[in-house]
């Protein structure tokens, strides 16, 4: 079996492979405080939950965009699963052309994405990450790695609007259905998704022009995905684990 750990600023995604199928997943807190103990704690205990022997692990890679946290998770692969763990970054082989100026700042979880992406619905592609910050990744028809857009995240544009604004509340991120609200609650709501969503439309029809071509696949991915492509026909589908795929064969790719 393959445990795979796609560490994002908020939430990490734990996932577990048994071949080519993810037979188990569960999201937890990103947490850099944690030490090896407390993450070898955690871990048996989901595991153990539904069954799975942490002696049955054969190998472990590690897609992080938080530095901090990864001495823990490290030790923890060592003591606890007794492998030493594949980390995603210089030196791995991924098979990805990458185009930006510097290669070395694309981060970890777009890489995994672009490799899963081309994998699984071929070129060309855009790949839209929801989480913290919302990425926006472009792929050639030749599958090269162009480079992006970073924006920050709906849950850090809502935190934003609340500290910002002394007489604002804090808003669960629901969609009110309307624009024209009563409510500050709702009219704060419906500014911060639909708002949203335009910058997502927005964003996708210009990456659409620099490609040079409308007929490109746009796949939605993180946690906040399904709200926005509720909104939108931007976004021609959702796939939540599109980075435990990528990391899934980039270990492939290095075995």
């Amino acid at each position: 079996m393959l445990l795979v750990f796609d560490v994002g600023n908020t939430n990490m995604v734990v996932g577990i492979y048994e071949g080519k199928n993810l037979i188990k997943n569960w999201r937890i807190n990103t947490d850099i405080h944690k030490t090896s103990d407390e993450y070898g704690i955690l871990i048996n205990s989901l595991l153990a939950y539904d069954n799975i022997d942490m002696k049955s692990i054969d190998d472990v890679i590690i897609s992080s965009v938080v530095p901090n946290v990864m001495h823990a998770l490290e030790n923890f692969c060592i003591k606890y699963c007794e492998k030493k763990p594949m980390i995603v970054g210089p030196g791995i082989k991924t098979g990805l052309n990458i185009k930006y100026d510097n290669p070395k700042q694309v981060g970890a979880d777009r890489i995994v994405n672009a490799v899963a992406g081309i994998e699984k619905y071929g070129t060309p592609l855009i790949i839209v990450d929801f989480g913290t910050a919302t990425t926006f990744c472009a792929i050639s028809d030749k599958a090269e790695y162009l480079g992006g857009t970073i924006c920050p995240g709906l849950k850090i544009s809502s935190e934003a609007l609340f500290n910002g604004a002394a007489k604002l509340p804090r808003v669960e991120l629901t969609k009110p259905g309307k624009t024209i609200c009563k409510t500050t609650v709702e009219a704060m709501q419906a500014g911060i998704i639909y708002g949203y969503v335009g910058q997502v439309e927005k964003i996708i029809s210009m990456m659409k022009k620099e490609l040079g071509s409308e007929d490109v696949k746009v796949i939605g991915t993180g946690g906040l995905s399904t709200l926005i492509h509720s909104e939108t026909d931007s976004i021609d589908c959702i796939d939540r684990f599109l980075t435990l795929e990528g990391l899934r064969l980039i270990h492939k790719k290095n075995k």
